[in-house]
């Protein structure tokens, strides 16, 4: 995992994209990762046929760290890690040594609730708020840069999964509407944002659909994609 320092080093850098430099908004767009702890068991469950507990834990670490690196990469502005239950795995103080990002509790009864209060604590302090999961190892900085763009002329985006959910929702404001009610984890997850927005009267955007890592079939594209994320089997 790169250091610190390096990572310091990259956000800094006189090679900087010409989308990052436009007026303020590379210190006003905030990137939120969302977090599990990276507990054997109780993560990547259904990987674990293939990976047993401990390889689908990993797995999720690197997932973890891919996300996190590819959110720095997009040199933005602040990221921020947010971690479930909380912050005291020793895996969040890994991280936060590693890239210098700040930890913050994720607090609410489901992952609606914790994604809105997200949004509500981070916007009171950054104009614009990306929120992405750890789940998708096909999202690139660029993809970051064109949501950031998005909420240029838009209340919101979104980028889909390809399984009918999302991986990433940006806002400008807060909207308790768009994560209530709904069953999280299924193919629906997609369709129904979509009809809260519609209901709020909310300008949205949605970016090209991406695939994200948690049945076998999505761990075997993986393994064809990006092999270095990978790990052998359990035997």
């Amino acid at each position: 995992m790169p250091t610190r320092a390096a990572w310091r080093a990259a956000m800094t850098s006189s090679a900087s994209p010409p989308e990052v430099a436009e007026g303020e908004r590379a210190a006003q767009v905030a990137i939120a990762v969302f977090a599990k702890a990276p507990v054997a068991g109780e993560v990547k469950t259904r990987l674990v046929a293939m990976l047993g507990t401990e390889g689908a834990a990993r797995l999720h670490e690197r997932l973890v760290e891919r996300a996190l690196a590819t959110a720095f990469e997009a040199r933005l502005g602040p990221v921020e890690l947010w971690c479930a239950p909380d912050t005291s795995h020793p895996f969040f103080a890994q991280c936060a040594a590693h890239f210098g990002v700040e930890l913050h509790h994720q607090e609410g009864a489901d992952l609606g609730e914790r994604m809105h209060r997200a949004f509500e604590a981070a916007l009171e302090r950054h104009r614009t708020l990306l929120l992405v999961g750890s789940d998708c190892p096909a999202l690139e900085s660029r993809d970051l840069a064109a949501a950031a763009r998005a909420l240029d002329t838009h209340d919101a985006v979104l980028i889909p999964a390809e399984d009918g959910g999302y991986v990433l929702v940006g806002l400008t404001r807060p909207h308790a509407s768009l994560f209530q009610g709904v069953a999280w984890g299924t193919a629906a997850v997609m369709e129904a944002t979509r009809a809260r927005l519609a209901a709020a009267g909310l300008r949205w955007a949605a970016l090209p659909a991406l695939w994200d890592v948690d049945r076998v079939e999505d761990y075997a594209r993986l393994q064809r994609a990006l092999p270095d994320l990978a790990l052998e089997p359990a035997r």
